[in-house]
């Protein structure tokens, strides 16, 4: 066990032990008049000692307040109480609070958001991924891009020599010529008409050919000027972005669908989230999703979730999601792993307190709200979500009110010491 931890239970002991020996109401140097503890000698057990009517109340006279609210001697109360509630907890004098250390404050005024802890690993937007791949068998002239070259859509990046653009080339410039001829015999009358529209239909075809591996009609008549010239296909980025991955070699024999380029547009990217199943209800697609990696402490990325699986995995319990994030920095990168908070609502104006101040009877979250120097409310309370160190209180407190946020554990234990023996509650 940890030094602190030893530490905190120890000084809580010490509380607990502090409260027991003033739990006995019986040293009037401890207990004033008037502070509402009775000190006419009677023990605990005698019920006309310890109850009397006060205008038509039963009054616990043990502790000042009407026997129904006291939570000393009926402290399985507490688990009946609607959020709002209270029962009323009479420390042993008026300098208790001073003795424990209890401390109070008003709940702070905040926003907070309730949202689904996930776990996420950051991967490339596959919309905006490309694998660039040889259109065409050859061979590779030029390669005109490296890692990391940043290139514009469009921008050739690479340029194959293939025997097949030189046949279809030479089959292009062929069928011009037939067709020139065509039209000029047609012209003279010489010859069908159904020849012409043949040898239109075979230059068509011819250039359908160059057409699909990207060239244009310019390009196509500039090459049948020049048959001799050796012609180069180009290989283009299909848009702007990075290239990621590079197997292209200049003079290598490659195939046609050889994946030579990989090109990355990382100014969004993807984080895949893992959302556990009894949070699915929870989740939809276009909430606000807040990534953070622990390479880069203190920076939290904004984005949005995109999509939401539709199955469950069997072993983890967990289902698939995603969610896209600007990263124009590119401080997020491929294979990170981080950890995502789905937004599922948020508060303005929220009422906060600390974890310390919730304590927890039958079940129930409790705060202590004080009412005079000895005296607290038990206060049932209903919780909303907890964020950067604060729990949301939704329902019991109200805005001014002085809660008991440090070492309220103290009043926990003054209220259920009847339980042990020590309360004063008849028997």
């Amino acid at each position: 066990m940890k030094p602190n931890n030893i530490l905190n239970l120890t000084a809580a002991a010490t509380l607990a032990a502090g409260l027991l020996l003033f739990a006995g109401c019986e040293r009037p140097d401890v207990h004033g008049e008037g502070d509402g503890h009775d000190h006419s000698g009677h023990a605990h057990g005698e019920a006309k000692a310890h109850v009397e009517t006060k205008d038509g109340v039963a009054m616990c006279t043990e502790h000042g307040v009407p026997e129904a609210e006291c939570a000393v001697c009926n402290p399985d109360d507490a688990a009946k109480l609607k959020p709002g509630e209270s029962l009323k907890v009479r420390l042993p004098s008026t300098n208790s609070t001073a003795i424990i250390g209890v401390e109070t404050a008003a709940p702070e005024t905040g926003a907070i958001s309730d949202g689904i802890e996930c776990m996420a690993e950051v991967s490339f937007n596959q919309n905006k991924l490309a694998q660039i791949a040889a259109p065409v068998g050859g061979i590779l002239q030029t390669v005109d891009v490296d890692l990391g070259t940043s290139v514009q859509e469009g921008q050739a990046i690479a340029k194959i020599w293939s025997a097949s653009i030189a046949e279809s080339l030479a089959k292009a410039v062929l069928s011009h010529q037939t067709l020139d001829r065509e039209r000029k015999l047609r012209a003279g009358k010489v010859t069908s008409q159904a020849s012409l529209d043949e040898a239109e239909a075979m230059h068509r075809a011819a250039c359908q050919q160059l057409r699909t591996l990207g060239f244009t009609e310019e390009q196509i008549e500039e090459m049948g000027k020049r048959p001799q010239e050796q012609v180069l296909m180009e290989v283009r980025a299909p848009f702007a972005g990075e290239i990621a991955e590079r197997t292209a070699v200049r003079g290598a024999l490659v195939e046609a669908g050889q994946p030579l380029f990989t090109l990355v547009d990382h100014s969004t990217v993807w984080a895949m989230l893992q959302i556990p199943e009894s949070a699915l209800a929870r989740a939809q697609v276009g909430q606000a999703v807040e990534l953070r990696v622990d390479s880069l402490p203190g920076k939290v990325f904004t984005g949005k979730l995109t999509w939401i699986g539709l199955a469950v995995d069997e072993r983890t319990r967990m289902a698939r999601a995603r969610a896209e994030f600007d990263n124009p920095e590119c401080l997020l990168r491929d294979k990170m792993f981080a950890t995502a908070r789905i937004l599922t609502r948020r508060a303005d104006g929220a009422m906060l307190l600390p974890p310390s101040a919730i304590q927890h009877i039958g079940g129930k979250p409790f705060v202590f709200v004080r009412q005079g120097d000895d005296l607290f409310d038990a206060r049932a309370v209903r919780l909303g979500a907890r964020f950067n160190g604060r729990l949301e209180v939704m329902a019991g407190v109200k805005p001014r009110e002085q809660v008991a946020v440090n070492h309220a554990f103290a009043i926990k234990s003054a209220m259920l010491m009847s339980r042990l023996g020590a309360g004063c509650a008849d028997d």
